[in-house]
């Protein structure tokens, strides 16, 4: 009984008769352009859709960095008695300038004195 042997090349992979199924959200014209490349350009472009992805997940993490540091910048100083959404206004009394804190609470318009605006400014 002969014994026959069956050789598979694994360095390359296995490949289906039948295109894969794009993302559904995909549109149109892109998967008909993308259709439309040869297998080495859609290499070319597998890649760079790789680093262009792995480059917006860094802008995203570093603006979320950078916002999350402001916030703590600005909880830092806030007085204690001032909450997180108060902004920074300028009041003009007697022709001086004055810098306040200002918050809602209900129908009220808060204020927290915060001191002089420099003349420089």
């Amino acid at each position: 009984m002969p014994i026959r042997a069956l050789l598979v090349n694994t360095s390359q992979p296995l490949i289906s008769h039948e295109p894969p199924t794009p993302p559904a959200d995909l549109p149109t014209d892109i998967l008909n352009t993308l259709n439309g490349y040869s297998p080495d350009q859609l290499q070319h472009v597998a890649r760079y859709i790789e680093e262009l992805a792995e480059h917006k997940a860094c802008e995203v993490r570093l603006e979320e960095d950078s916002d999350e540091d402001e916030v703590d910048e600005r909880q830092d100083e806030l007085p204690d008695n001032v909450p997180p959404k108060a902004t920074v206004t300028i009041k003009e009394i007697n022709d001086n300038r004055y810098y306040y804190w200002q918050w809602r609470e209900g129908d009220k318009v808060i204020s927290k004195y915060k001191g002089p605006v420099n003349p420089d400014e």
